[in-house]
Order: C-alpha cells, then sequence, then structure tokens
C-alpha cells in the first residue's frame, strides 16, 4: 500500500465501531477551548485557525475525567510540538494538581485527518493513548442532537491501531462523554456566564439605565433616518407619522433658547458653588479637630514634663492645664 493511499483513507473507524471507554469531560477545558479559539480568531482573522493545547485529568482504568487544560506552541512548520514547551508547562501543573496527568490534546477541526496523526504520534511519549479532543465551529449552532445526545460543538477520539493489508496504522474511534461539574465549577461558570459581574442593585440599576438609552437611540435613528429618506424623495411620506414627529418635536423643552440656557447656568453655578462650599465646610472642620489634637499633644507632654511656664490655648483662653497650676 503506498503512502498516497494511507493519506486517501479515513482515520475514523465507522460509528459500527464502538469505545468502551467512560470519559467525564468537566467545564473547564471547555471554557479553556472556547476562549482559545475566540482569541485566535481575533488575532488572525480566520474563522478556523489552527490551534493546539493539552488536555490534563485523571485516568482509573477505563474511566477519565478531564479536569483541566493548557495551550502548546509548534515549531515554525506548524505541525511540530514544542516538546521543551510541553514539559516545562507539564510540570509546573504537575506541581500545583500533583493528581493530574497528561491524558491527551485538543484542536479545532471539522474531522480528524492525517495530519492529526501525525501530532498524534508526538503525544505517545507522555501517555500510550493520548486521547483527542476536537471542536468543530461549525455546529455552534446546530439546533439537533447527534445520535449520543450531545449538543456541544465537541468530539472525542480514542487511537487504536488498524490492521490492514498486514500493515498496522494508527487511527481514531469516536469515544462518547458526559459533562460533569462540582459545586464550585458550577458557581464559577455561572459567574463567567454573567460576565463576572457582581450581581449588585447599583449595577443591575446602570444596566436597565443603558438598555434604555440605547433603545432611545435606536429609535431616534430610525426617525430620522425616515424623514431623511421622505425629504429626498426615496420613501413615502406619512402624514400622521410626521404630524406625530412634529408634536413631538414641539414637545421637547427649547435647549436653544437664551433664557433656557441662562436659568440652565444659574442653576449649574448654584449646584457648583454648593459643592465648593461643602468641602471648603468639611477641609475647616478637618482642620479645626487636626488643631484640637495638636493641643491635647502638647499638653499631655507638658504634664509628662513637670512645671513650666503656663500656657494659652487658642483665642488667649487657659488650658486645662494651666487650671491645675
Amino acid at each position: 500500500m503506498s503512502q498516497m493511499e494511507t493519506d486517501d483513507l479515513p482515520v475514523v473507524l465507522p460509528s459500527s465501531t464502538t469505545s468502551g471507554l467512560s470519559l467525564a469531560l468537566h467545564p473547564l477545558p471547555i471554557l479553556n477551548i472556547s476562549e482559545h479559539l475566540t482569541r485566535m480568531r481575533l488575532q488572525t482573522n480566520s474563522n478556523v485557525p489552527f490551534i493546539l493545547g493539552a488536555l490534563l485529568g485523571t485516568q482509573n482504568g477505563r474511566d477519565v475525567e478531564i479536569v483541566n487544560s493548557f495551550e502548546l506552541a509548534v515549531e515554525n512548520d506548524g505541525v511540530t510540538v514544542d516538546q521543551g514547551f510541553l514539559v516545562t508547562r507539564k510540570e509546573l501543573y504537575k506541581q500545583v494538581f500533583p493528581s493530574l496527568e497528561f491524558i491527551g490534546w485538543y484542536t479545532v477541526a471539522e474531522r480528524p485527518s492525517a495530519r492529526h496523526i501525525a501530532l498524534h504520534e508526538q503525544f505517545t511519549a507522555y501517555s500510550s493513548t493520548p486521547l483527542l479532543l476536537i471542536m468543530q465551529p461549525s455546529t455552534v449552532f446546530a439546533t439537533a442532537s447527534d445520535a449520543s445526545g450531545q449538543t456541544l460543538p465537541l468530539k472525542a477520539y480514542e487511537p487504536t491501531i488498524e490492521m490492514r493489508d498486514r500493515k498496522s496504522r494508527s487511527v481514531f474511534i469516536e469515544a462518547s462523554y458526559t459533562v460533569e461539574t462540582g459545586e464550585a465549577e458550577r458557581i464559577a461558570v455561572d459567574w463567567t456566564a454573567k460576565g463576572g459581574e457582581g450581581g449588585t442593585s447599583l449595577e443591575s440599576h446602570l444596566q436597565t439605565q443603558r438598555a434604555a438609552v440605547k433603545m432611545l437611540h435606536d429609535r431616534i435613528m430610525l426617525l430620522t433616518k425616515y424623514v431623511s429618506d421622505v425629504i429626498a424623495g426615496s420613501a413615502k411620506k406619512d402624514h400622521a407619522t410626521l404630524r406625530a414627529l412634529s408634536a413631538l418635536i414641539a414637545s421637547l423643552p427649547a435647549s436653544e433658547n437664551k433664557g433656557f440656557r441662562e436659568e440652565f447656568d444659574t442653576e449649574y453655578e448654584d449646584v457648583q458653588l454648593t459643592a465648593y462650599l461643602a468641602t471648603l465646610t468639611k477641609s475647616a472642620n478637618i482642620l479645626n479637630e487636626l488643631v484640637d489634637k495638636h493641643i491635647v499633644l502638647t499638653a499631655s507632654r507638658e504634664e509628662r514634663g513637670g512645671g513650666g511656664p503656663r500656657r494659652r490655648g487658642m483665642m488667649g483662653r487657659p488650658t486645662d492645664f494651666d487650671r491645675f497650676h
């Protein structure tokens, strides 16, 4: 069998071949892969950029849990994994999460191909059967579930060996998975889904005001476009709508009227003056407290020193120290 014929063969076994793997996927790697894909889309201006990362988790026989992930670097040829970077990151994660092992790797593609087989061979030094997790961006907006009932745009594959014409080759078997979450993960995912907001009443109020202002702006722009189209003759003139617009404009305050501007400026100056006086009053109060503390501190020092000339407080009034002497 020639190399070209081998490359043309599908690298995924038919759906009739099932994997006995029990795979559990946690939310954190899903969020990491999604963030990695979104960031690379913006950086490369490509809908399906090439991304590569490692999967960390635990394995007990045929039971596998994917708990975390991190990005990987590739050489300039785009197909060779930077092994030094992989080993360094894996050791750093091992120090923080001793129970997590290298489980497999992830990427973005429509389906596994010969390129993924070449990448797979580079990970066998860290795991005898590294799993492959593929994100399929084209299925993000799919409304129907697949045969396994999964709606996430993710496919998991287990590597295996196929014998064909007395020759062995590496292929993949699709493996079903379940999404498992702990209490802490549910809280973190819920917080992330809300955009990391604190959920305070002030933030909720400001968001409501922002949505209302945006809606008002959109409607004003729509009315402005309609009037412009009527003037240009590209839109049909509706006299009822134009009368309603005229009545609405007439009910607005005359912001360009000279009397309105003078009254507005006067109120604005009054508000600024009130704020300025409040600041002066607060500063004077702070200064008064500082002087009182200084007088008390000076009197205490003189009492500890014993005797001495009589001292008078502010405005020539005798202090408590003078009364005792």
